[in-house]
């Protein structure tokens, strides 16, 4: 993600994105709340970006509160990325299934993200990208994480399925 000469994220259009996706190591920071909670707070992030998708950020499980984590049954499988397994957000009063997911063993191009964790926007109160509140990618489905500096349309919201 670069930085024009007055320190502004640079405007990216996710059809420039590429297909297969493209992984790369992100420095900002990402925080993810809820609950009165900071689940995740790191500066040593991925995020993968896909054509039609928003970011989707992963954060290592060493900047994650993983004790509020269950890992759950469900599985779904990424064409490219591989089996993703989901972990619930357990905490006393709290309760939020598949809140967020992870790939055990992440195909080739991957690998950098192995059992790094990936929350959905639109089932916690709040994530954030270098102190900016990420809008949730529609749908229930995708996961993407959409700043001001990111641009659509994107995949995910109704009658987008067969894009």
């Amino acid at each position: 993600m670069g930085v024009n000469a007055v320190g502004k994220k640079r405007i990216e259009s996710v059809w420039d994105y590429p297909r297969p996706p493209r992984v790369e190591f992100y420095e900002g920071l990402i925080e993810v709340h809820h609950g009165g909670y900071v689940l995740a707070k790191s500066s040593s992030t991925y995020r993968v970006l896909e054509t039609s998708h928003p970011p989707v950020f992963y954060i290592p499980p060493r900047d994650i509160m993983m004790e509020l984590l269950s890992m759950t049954g469900r599985t779904s499988i990424c064409e490219f990325k591989g089996v993703a397994v989901y972990y619930d957000l357990v905490a006393p009063g709290l309760h939020v299934e598949n809140a967020a997911w992870a790939y055990e063993e992440p195909r080739h191009g991957f690998e950098v993200i192995k059992d790094h964790l990936a929350f959905y926007p639109s089932k916690l109160e709040a994530c954030y990208v270098d102190g900016e509140k990420v809008k949730p990618q529609e749908g229930d489905f995708y996961g993407g994480w959409i700043t001001a500096n990111i641009k659509g349309p994107f995949k995910g919201g109704p009658g987008t399925r067969g894009w």
